[in-house]
């Protein structure tokens, strides 16, 4: 049974791209067959495992979102790539901003990723999307193919206030065009725990959603470890294995398994 999770937060910088990359990798180190999908024409998330030129690649996300619109055959085996540390990716890149665009006139132009995702959801355990810090198409199309939302959330003030706008949106999908999707849980991402004000966060985080909401019991710890890794093109596990952001990333990983249970 493959579960799929949508990485979204329209508020940019909040650590949403390494944790779609650690908790995938976290994943397929668990034995779990994961396929990461970039949905962001930045292509943060195929530049943070390694493919450093996403705008020179033939074949990306745009181009199978393209070949559904159009009717055409899929050519899901010369765009999937395979990373070293066991997870496979549909990079992206600049293209999928033109498809943004062009999807405003198509007929179900909210479902368009949900045909792409329903036709790979039998080769998989887990399929992550990492959505593009916006609640534009492609961020509702994700959520429209995703069994469950993944909220990571930069411990400090005006990220929280910002949750507000993209539950309500997930609100709205879910009654309009998913009613199966749920929120996986929020995630604290950039916990600096040596300062009081990190703490009030996080308890402000807890006591205005946990009634309704999960909130991971992990935070991710604020970790100069962590943002290097980015530019090694792999997991935390590989590049600092013994850090606290790695152990971090594992529990998650563990909660996140249970969860699917």
């Amino acid at each position: 049974m493959c579960k799929v999770i949508a990485v979204s937060n329209q508020k940019g910088g909040v650590g949403k791209t390494v944790s779609c990359v650690n908790l995938g990798i976290g994943l397929a180190q668990e034995g779990k067959k994961v396929l990461l999908i970039d949905g962001d024409p930045q292509g943060s998330l195929t530049i943070s495992l390694g493919y450093e030129e996403p705008d020179e690649m033939e074949y990306s996300l745009a181009t199978l979102m393209m070949n559904i619109v159009n009717d055409e055959k899929l050519n899901i085996e010369k765009t999937i790539l395979h990373h070293k540390e066991g997870v496979d990716l549909i990079p992206a890149n600049i293209e999928l901003s033109a498809i943004e665009v062009s999807l405003v006139n198509e007929m179900s132009r909210e479902l368009i990723m949900r045909s792409l995702v329903e036709r790979l959801r039998e080769f998989y355990d887990f399929i992550i999307i990492d959505c593009m810090p916006s609640l534009g198409m492609m961020t509702i199309n994700a959520l429209a193919c995703a069994d469950s939302v993944l909220i990571p959330v930069q411990a400090a003030y005006l990220p929280v206030k910002g949750l507000q706008q993209l539950i309500k949106t997930i609100g709205r999908v879910k009654k309009q065009l998913n009613p199966k999707l749920r929120i996986e849980g929020i995630l604290l991402t950039m916990v600096d725990n040596r300062t009081n004000y990190a703490r009030d966060i996080s308890l402000m985080v807890y006591d205005t959603y946990s009634a309704s909401i999960k909130v991971f019991a992990t935070g991710i710890p604020m970790s100069v470890r962590a943002s290097e890794v980015s530019v090694e093109g792999g997991s935390i596990y590989s590049y600092d294995p013994k850090g606290k952001a790695a152990f971090a990333y594992m529990a998650l990983t563990k909660e996140v398994l249970k969860e699917a249970e």
